[in-house]
């Protein structure tokens, strides 16, 4: 049992630095000169970065996907808080309800913001604001580590839901 609360610990922590890592770094869509996120664009030549601000078209969108995002972080950290106060309260034989919910609805955060990301990127690249040609890129690292996330925490929330406080 207690290899078997190692394991949920470290894939829980795991899955919370898969979501900052994602929200935070800059590299949601790479091109060859730029990469950009939901906060700002970057020149990799020059290594100058200019916000997302609301002179953006899609600006309403990328605020969907930052505020998803952020929460999804917050239910994710306060899900290990919860599952750390339980693991000591709860009587034996019961579940981790609680904290399969809260983590479920951080996978639904993340899943909404990459969902969002995935649909509207044409719209988002494709805008005059841009400051360069960001059209021409690729998802970057943080795109695919939301998406990771996203299974991880699914999967994490699964297992609080079946876990039982054993001996």
């Amino acid at each position: 049992m207690l290899i078997l609360l190692a394991f949920i610990i470290v894939f829980h922590i795991t899955s919370a630095a898969l979501l900052f890592i994602s929200t935070i770094d800059n590299a949601w869509w790479v091109g060859d000169n730029f990469s950009t996120d939901v906060w700002r664009t970057c020149a990799t030549n020059t290594s100058t970065c200019t916000a997302i601000t609301d002179q953006f078209r899609e600006y309403q969108s990328i605020q969907a996907v930052q505020a998803t995002m952020i929460l999804s972080t917050i239910f994710c950290c306060v899900a290990f808080l919860v599952f750390i106060l339980q693991l000591f309260r709860l009587k034996q034989g019961e579940r981790f309800v609680l904290t399969s919910i809260i983590q479920l609805l951080s996978c639904l955060c993340v899943m909404i913001a990459a969902s969002i990301y995935t649909d509207r990127h044409e719209e988002l690249h494709k805008s005059n604001e841009y400051s360069m040609e960001v059209s021409k890129g690729q998802y970057g690292y943080s795109f695919v580590l939301a998406w990771i996330a996203f299974a991880f925490t699914l999967i994490s929330g699964v297992m609080y839901l079946v876990l039982r406080k054993r001996k």
